[in-house]
């Protein structure tokens, strides 16, 4: 049985997103909601569900890892059965990453990733990219600028498919956190990924 978290729009929406949380918070994290108002409040309905592992760690309180690459990929493709139709998918991290390697399976309108983990922090050999080369499905990357999961010097070099879109937020971390220098504050990059994938769905 699947079960959503459904933000709808204030307006009739005119496209939805089924939206995967990453690998350390929930789909309610304070990124996630900030993230599916900003969509909301653009005309993008957002539906949110949760993996096994992380609705495992809401019932019964333990920190559990992410389950197996196969289980993740199950759980999404159940949720994107179930979900309207039409629809984008994606998710933050993680999420982005599954959805990704999902996408040309499951034919969406499109992907939105928001900071995929091209690699583990620390471990840039170690890439998670070699799907993206062949991806035929419509995509946006939205990624800060600091990023330790792939940085613009290191995604430049990768042989991604010319339909993926990869876009910079300036001094954002994998949380979309700022510099203080900037002038800007987490909120503020949230909303600039949001209106950045809301015109990639809407154009």
């Amino acid at each position: 049985m699947t079960s959503f978290l459904d933000t709808p729009t204030a307006i009739p929406p005119r496209a939805t997103l089924l939206l995967a949380h990453g690998a350390g918070a929930p789909m309610d994290s304070d990124y996630m909601n900030q993230l599916a108002r900003a969509l909301a409040t653009r005309g993008v309905r957002v539906l949110r569900f949760e993996f096994p592992y992380m609705a495992g760690r809401r019932e019964g309180g333990s920190k559990r890892p992410p389950n197996p690459m196969p289980v993740l990929q199950d759980s999404f493709r159940e949720h994107y059965r179930a979900a309207p139709q039409p629809l984008y998918i994606g998710g933050k991290s993680m999420g982005g990453r599954v959805a990704s390697l999902l996408a040309d399976e499951l034919q969406p309108d499109g992907l939105i990733c928001f900071g995929y983990p091209f690699h583990p922090p620390g471990k840039p050999d170690k890439t998670r990219t070699a799907h993206l080369a062949e991806l035929r499905t419509p995509t946006l990357i939205l990624q800060g600028t600091r990023d330790p999961f792939g940085k613009h010097d290191e995604v430049a070099r990768y042989p991604l498919s010319a339909q993926v879109q990869v876009d910079w937020l300036d001094t954002g971390d994998h949380d979309l956190k700022p510099l203080k220098s900037s002038g800007l504050t987490q909120a503020d990059l949230i909303d600039q990924a949001a209106e950045r994938a809301a015109a990639f769905m809407l154009g």
